[in-house]
């Protein structure tokens, strides 16, 4: 059965509203966003005060460029509830990131935030292809990490049965989708690679399975992993974005009948692209970081949040709503390698182009005197790893180290490994790099 595309009329009035009209609501509540933050947060107030501006200043949309950019160093620096706008008790939950890099990003929620958040997430549940009464494999990772609740709530408030199966446990998530049989699944790409793979494993053909579409975000892929998975498992694949300190999942998601980039849902969140270096703001269609202003978090407002993506700003299409470009890269993540800048997401298109070779990769970047060296860790696939010789491996091995130096213009050190010998965390996201010059 094809997915069923969604009729005008089951859209809500602002997915087809006039640009008029949506920019209308957006300054509205741009106005109300950035005066809450300044007159309940510290951080903004001194913020505003020490950039020269007011909330009296946002008379027009384009007026919100004079106004200072918010980044994770202060959330980090407010730790734990320093830009909370709201008092505590007000607060129904706390999210949190991981912490991998310093203290952990806090992100707290009022009942009306968790409103929105099931409201939007639902409404790109819904733009996926989902309706009530479909069932929804749910693999993103529980508990602190946004992922797991946020797509929870939205599924419920759409109508469908969750499964909440989480993260991890490989086998039995496949013995759920086989028994419990699923329309839908929402998890990783990188993890969605791991079941398919022990789908085939487990003697299942994976394109035969009751899986029509997969919902898939959290980490950044390409359009090659989104043909890999789409082939391999028979299923429509749809790009989902989102960010904890925005919401979580469900600030933008692609529309099933065109899949030509995440709709931002803007009566929510309202976008702009910035030049990373100078914070310029730039035109419509121009790449550079994306920063978000929320337009309706009561707990924690976000006022012009660096989210460090690179990425443009496209036109509406499926509705009316402007789109996020695939993400290219990360403004704070981009390798320099002997005076040459690398993508992860560069390594992994090379890498989806040899058909022996899964999406699986790791890059491990390290400092050998006074230069650096990469090296890629790329996983075969599970259905060929068994006759793989040593002299296989090599062979591939050359094939994508060509493939670097001729393409991207460094010579790395690449492995061939097993299929599932590359970890991912406990949420589910592979751990894409890892960079040893830190540690010097």
């Amino acid at each position: 059965m094809v997915q069923p595309i969604p009729q005008p009329g089951e859209l809500e009035p602002i997915e087809t509203a006039s640009r008029d009209e949506l920019s209308a609501l957006q300054l509205k509540r741009l106005q109300w966003s950035v005066r809450h933050a300044y007159e309940n947060v510290a951080h903004y107030r001194q913020a505003f005060d020490a950039a020269g501006v007011h909330p009296d200043d946002l008379k027009a949309l384009s007026d919100l460029a004079k106004f200072p950019t918010t980044s994770k160093k202060d959330l980090r620096d407010n730790y734990p509830f320093g830009l909370f706008a709201v008092p505590k008790n007000k607060v129904v939950r706390i999210h949190a990131s991981s912490g991998t890099t310093g203290k952990p990003t806090v992100v707290g929620y009022t009942a009306g935030d968790i409103d929105t958040w099931a409201n939007v997430t639902a409404r790109s549940i819904r733009a996926a292809g989902g309706r009530p009464g479909d069932t929804l494999h749910n693999a993103f990772g529980y508990g602190l990490f946004t992922g797991g609740l946020g797509i929870h709530y939205g599924a419920e408030r759409l109508g469908c049965t969750v499964v909440p199966v989480s993260g991890g446990q490989t086998e039995k998530q496949v013995q759920l989708i086989r028994d419990f049989e699923p329309s839908i699944i929402m998890v990783t790409p990188s993890y969605m690679l791991n079941l398919i793979d022990e789908m085939a494993r487990q003697g299942m053909d994976p394109a035969q399975s009751s899986l029509q579409v997969g919902i898939f975000g959290a980490e950044p892929w390409s359009q090659g992993l989104r043909a890999e998975i789409e082939a391999r498992a028979g299923i429509q694949a749809i790009d989902i974005y989102g960010l904890s300190e925005m919401m979580g999942p469900g600030v933008a998601s692609e529309c099933i009948e065109s899949k030509d980039g995440p709709t931002i849902w803007e009566d929510h969140f309202y976008p702009e692209i910035i030049n990373p270096e100078t914070g310029e703001v730039l035109p419509d269609g121009s790449e550079g970081e994306l920063v978000f202003t929320s337009l309706s978090k009561e707990a924690m407002p976000m006022i012009r949040y660096r989210t460090r993506d690179l990425t443009r700003l496209l036109p509406p299409t499926s509705r009316s709503m402007r789109r996020l470009a695939k993400i290219s890269g990360r403004s704070d993540d981009m390798l320099i390698i002997r005076g040459v800048n690398v993508f992860p997401s560069q390594i992994e298109e090379l890498v989806l182009a040899i058909p022996r070779l899964s999406g699986q990769y790791q890059l491990t970047v390290s400092r050998q005197g006074h230069m650096d060296s990469l090296a890629v860790a790329v996983e075969a696939r599970s259905e060929i790893c068994a006759e793989l010789t040593d002299s296989d491996r090599q062979q591939l091995a050359k094939e994508l180290q060509h493939r670097v130096k001729t393409i991207i213009g460094i010579t790395t050190a690449v492995t061939v490994t097993n299929a599932g010998e590359i970890a991912t965390s406990v949420t589910g996201k592979a751990k894409r790099v890892i960079d040893l010059r830190k540690a010097d």
